[in-house]
């Protein structure tokens, strides 16, 4: 609890008696504030498990802090519901926005900043002499300098232009620049990777197993340029299957502490959008000396497993090998090989294609031993953007899985499986990828969900997800019911300590096969490394507190590249749909909220159906069930639902697209109109009746242009 009780007090008196209440004494509680759009926000406390231990804020309780924010808060019980506690911010402790992306707005000779984001201040005052050479529109990022008071606004120095509000291209620069993702590499770290040599050096080459004679292949993408990982396979004198994952050497060539080292600990991961890639490692390594291309010698470090028919690991040994890949393929030309779909592209690939049969055959045992312990059959589908020369969008497609894709899956997860054992049972210091089990909330909020559906789940473990999975398997609710599980689920993150993966019902699991894109895997080469040249012992320690500082900052990274992903794609998207306003389109309800709906088309585009855009009626939002039953009419939205949109307007800028139903003139919303406010008077901002000073969260409100200046 966050809070003690005091004793009970009675007050009686003859004409009031009162019944006993609980006193509660307020305690203050470091953690983190986060600001919703509409005046109320949430308090994380610090070392939470998940967002179930998020706190309320009330409006007008934040104390000044931005979203974001480390703060101090005092909790309490709700006087309107004593069962539940909210949060009052007393005090910042520590300010995170140090910048703020915004479209600029001239208000006479005064030029001001306005948020991209709607949980930010309304607006920032642009002060500096670069303020006089903005332009209204421009999309801009301005450096905070003071974040305001009662009395005063938040102000900001220009400090980069990225072109007209409005636009996707601008939209995608901003949003790489607020999530600190860098295209070009520093100076140092452009010169280092120079200075890398893009032939192995034959000295390297001493000490470490040679496989330069043995069929390995890469199994990738068409348009792939970086192979960090290999494969291959063959049978012991036992008949025992000998699989091989042989992956990249890149920490002999990043190594610790090096310029390089440090700016791939910085990005820790590489981001990929549309027909875009902004790498961890620069090109000179990611797609040169670090990458197995096929005919030429490579590093390698390999993790060779001795497995049985049904995939089970009797032995394994990890070793640092040179090879030489010989074949780079395609998962398309793998695909056609395995069905038996093309005769010329047999023939070319005779002296590898028993192999790759045999890798599919134990592709699918693997598989198989992997559903038998309960890991969960997720189907979600992959969308791609086609772009033309230009980098504008075409279209967007759905990525077909074919049994390659899942073959190089299944010897991926069998390697990291094996490699994070290895690690753990030798106590060595290691970043494992961990998912924890559904908290009790989530669990609960997921079979409050599938019970209109018909579905009972007892309890949220992984015999019963599965069934529950299996159970809509080729029906009409199955999309809809993964979307359920798969949001039921907690985030996977990186930890030095051995949790065991949810998702995958394995014991042990770490991320080791993609070191050219991942700081984890490198990270975990390191450690491997240094246990492989005998200087484990004496590095140990230092090894084990860079270990913790990978797995914060890889988990931190990881949220922001993935969350720019998906906010610079939504703009490609908007871009797109640009093309067919007035079209209607087949979909489904993907998200379910008080203000409206969330639908999906088959293509992945995703649009909100306003709740002013459905049949006119008084729309209750169930949070539980996910569902806006209407009033009068008693009909129900839910979850899954197909619906029939068109397609209203879609924003490039925002990446926001907005759908109405076909036969509904949508209700206009409701204005009241605002009277100015005078000098110190309160005026009102979000949810409230109380209103809130000029300059208190969530924004300062500029005064109206002076005498002597055009009214607006």
């Amino acid at each position: 609890m966050l809070w003690r009780k005091a004793p009970a007090c009675r007050r009686h008196t003859k004409r009031n008696r009162k019944k006993t209440k609980e006193i509660i004494c307020l305690m203050n509680v470091q953690g983190t504030y986060q600001a919703t759009a509409r005046g109320f926000g949430f308090f994380t406390p610090e070392g939470a498990a998940g967002r179930e231990s998020d706190l309320f804020v009330p409006p007008r309780c934040d104390g000044g802090a931005w979203t974001g924010d480390r703060v101090t808060a005092r909790v309490s019980a709700d006087p309107r519901d004593p069962q539940r506690q909210v949060a009052k911010i007393t005090a910042v402790v520590e300010r995170t926005n140090r910048t703020l992306v915004g479209a600029v707005e001239r208000r006479g000779r005064e030029v001001w900043l306005r948020p991209t984001s709607d949980r930010y201040p309304n607006a920032v005052k642009v002060v500096g002499r670069s303020a006089a050479k903005l332009k209204a529109g421009d999309k801009i990022a301005v450096a905070v300098t003071s974040y305001g008071s009662a009395k005063l606004p938040p102000t900001g120095t220009f400090k980069r232009i990225f072109g007209r509000e409005g636009t996707r291209q601008a939209a995608v620069d901003a949003l790489l620049y607020e999530h600190g993702i860098d295209r070009e590499f520093p100076a140092p770290v452009t010169a280092a990777a120079q200075l890398v040599p893009q032939e192995v050096d034959p000295a390297a080459c001493a000490g470490r197993l040679d496989l330069r004679d043995k069929t390995i292949i890469t199994i990738d993408g068409a348009s792939s340029k970086d192979f960090d990982d290999a494969v291959s396979l063959e049978k012991d004198g036992e008949g025992h299957w000998v699989l091989g994952v042989h992956i990249a050497d890149v920490s002999h060539y990043v190594t610790e502490g090096s310029p390089l080292d440090l700016e791939a600990f910085h990005r820790a991961t590489s981001v990929y959008f549309a027909d875009q890639v902004i790498p961890m490692l620069p090109e000179a390594l990611s797609n040169g000396i670090c990458s197995l291309n096929p005919q030429v010698d490579r590093l390698a470090l390999s993790c060779i497993m001795t497995m049985d028919a049904h995939g089970k690991v009797l032995g394994h040994k990890i070793v640092k090998t040179v090879l030489r890949s010989t074949e780079r393929m395609t998962y398309d030309d793998c695909n056609l090989l395995l069905r038996d779909r093309d005769p010329a592209l047999a023939e070319r690939y005779a002296h590898i294609l028993p192999m790759l049969r045999d890798m599919a055959a134990l592709a699918r045992a693997l598989e198989k031993g992997r559903k038998a312990r309960g890991a969960l059959d997720l189907e979600s589908q992959e969308c791609y953007i086609v772009c033309d020369e230009t980098g504008a969008p075409v279209d967007i497609r759905v990525r077909e899985t074919g049994e390659s894709e899942k073959l190089i899956e299944s010897f991926m997860l069998a390697a990291n499986e094996c490699v994070a054992e290895h690690l753990k049972k030798a106590g060595l210091p290691a970043v494992y990828r961990v998912h924890e089990k559904p908290s009790e909330d989530k669990a609960t909020n997921l079979k409050a969900m599938l019970a209109p559906l018909g579905l009972d789940l007892r309890q949220a473990d992984n015999g019963s997800l599965q069934k529950v999975l299996e159970g809509v398997k080729g029906t009409p609710q199955a999309p809809a019911v993964h979307t359920m599980v798969l949001r039921s689920l907690m985030k996977a993150r990186y930890d030095t300590e051995n949790l065991g993966h949810f998702g995958l019902a394995a014991k042990y699991y770490c991320h080791f096969t993609s070191p050219i894109r991942r700081y984890p895997d490198l990270m975990v080469h390191r450690i491997l490394t240094a246990l492989l040249d005998g200087s484990l012992e004496r590095r140990k320690g230092k090894l084990a507190a860079a270990a913790d500082r990978a797995a914060k900052q890889s988990s931190d990274r990881e949220v922001h590249a993935m969350t720019a992903e998906r906010d610079i794609e939504k703009c490609y998207m908007a871009e797109l749909m640009t093309a067919y306003l007035g079209e209607t389109f087949q979909g489904s309800v993907t998200g379910v909220t008080k203000f409206g709906l969330f639908v999906g088309l088959a293509n992945g585009v995703e649009g909100l159906l306003p709740v002013t855009a459905l049949p006119d009626d008084r729309y209750e939002y169930d949070e539980v069930r996910m569902t806006l039953t209407g009033a009068r009419t008693k009909f129900t939205y839910t979850f899954g639902m197909d619906l029939t949109v068109l397609c209203a307007a879609a924003d490039p800028g925002s990446g926001q697209i907005d759908f109405t139903l076909p036969d509904v003139v949508p209700a206009p919303r409701p204005v009241k109109p605002v009277k100015p406010a005078k000098e110190g008077e309160r005026t009102r901002k979000g949810r409230g009746g109380k209103g809130r000073k000029p300059g208190s969260k969530p924004g300062y409100r500029p005064p109206k242009p002076g005498k002597g200046r055009k009214k607006r």
